[in-house]
């Protein structure tokens, strides 16, 4: 199982879930064996008993099956009854949810690729998330201090790893007593040729980066900055918004996108005969979204869960659409199982047969 997880935390660091959001392993231990995988959106308790029959203990699902905390272990609750049988039948039970809605190639993104759109970007970038990192190291230690941080996870910027800056400087010190300076003599001031080095680090990293940073420096005691920054991290968010290589009649857009996604039935607000040619989309509740949608410049928002009344408050040159919050999230599932048929290519993975949306249309 902790291979399973570690191979997730690379595709999509649990770090970037949302706050309200619980992904990650739920029941059983990260050192029990894998006899096999189920893939699900949902944690049912027919995909429990699938996984059971079919000799498969690991269970992966994009919906947490708990999301808040239980103060009991009884009643019929949905949670209650799966946790129940998943403990009985010794079931691992795992999700990845708004940490792989977060990555530029998670589920908007896919959604994004299969309706054909060109140099898409985040549509909501996650802020504040960033800190600089600077330090000085000798000149000859840079190289072990920099992949050490870099192997820790500093130093992505969108699709690039490994990015940092160094020059070259000057450090002065004095070592007082009780010191066993790496280099140096106790009492004496002491000049030294070492690079200024900077990286930057997501917050929720910041404590794995500086120990692998201190663990690889040569020194006894280590001058570093911690720099909160502003920026946006355009590598990860909600969200996705691109172009169509063709502009579309935003009627035959929709029918295409119905088509394209398996959809069986849309809800959109009234056409007024406009073109499509900027597509914004957000897969699962992006309500939340449609100025977001509409400050990108996107001639059409698609995404679920819109409540009645923010259908009157959408922007004139915004077409919006609802695709349905299990539609707009199943490519979850093909995501998720490709990756894993990639990372574990011997091992038993495969997708639940179980429809698990609640959700009947006549």
């Amino acid at each position: 199982v902790k291979q399973v997880v570690e191979a997730l935390e690379l595709r999509a660091p649990f770090r970037y879930q949302e706050r309200y959001d619980n992904s990650g392993l739920h029941t059983g231990s990260l050192e029990q064996e894998v006899t096999g995988i189920i893939v699900c959106q949902d944690v049912i308790p027919e995909v429990l008993d699938e996984a059971t029959k079919g000799g498969y203990n690991l269970i992966i699902s994009h919906h947490p099956p708990i999301f808040s905390g239980l103060k009991n272990f009884t009643g019929s609750s949905l949670a209650v009854r799966v946790l129940h049988q998943a403990i009985r039948d010794d079931l691992v039970l795992l999700s990845a949810h708004t940490n792989l809605d977060s990555m530029a190639d998670g589920v908007s993104g896919r959604i994004a690729g299969l309706i054909g759109l060109k140099k898409t970007s985040v549509l909501v970038p996650r802020q504040d998330d960033l800190v600089k990192l600077v330090c000085y190291v000798p000149s000859a230690h840079l190289d072990a201090v920099s992949q050490a941080v870099f192997t820790a996870g500093a130093g992505q910027i969108g699709l690039y790893d490994s990015c940092g800056f160094s020059s070259a400087g000057t450090g002065t010190f004095r070592a007082g007593l009780g010191t066993n300076p790496f280099i140096g003599e106790h009492g004496k001031l002491h000049q030294e040729e070492e690079t200024r080095f900077e990286t930057i680090v997501p917050k929720p990293l910041i404590k794995v980066v500086v120990g692998a940073m201190l663990a690889a420096h040569p020194y006894e005691e280590v001058a570093y900055d911690l720099i909160p920054l502003a920026n946006v991290n355009f590598s990860a968010g909600l969200g996705a918004v691109g172009d169509l290589q063709v502009p579309e009649k935003a009627e035959a857009f929709l029918e295409r996108v119905k088509n394209l996604l398996g959809l069986p039935m849309l809800r959109h607000s009234v056409f007024h005969g406009q073109m499509v040619k900027r597509v914004a989309v957000c897969g699962g509740s992006g309500s939340d979204f449609i100025q977001a949608a509409a400050c990108a410049g996107a001639d059409v928002y698609l995404t679920a869960d819109i409540k009645y009344h923010a259908w009157f408050d959408v922007p004139a040159d915004l077409l919006l659409a609802d695709i349905g919050h299990y539609e707009s999230e199943r490519v979850a599932m093909t995501i998720l199982h490709d990756y894993l048929i990639e990372k574990f290519p011997t091992f038993a993975v495969r997708l639940t047969e179980v429809n698990t949306n609640p959700i009947k249309y006549l």
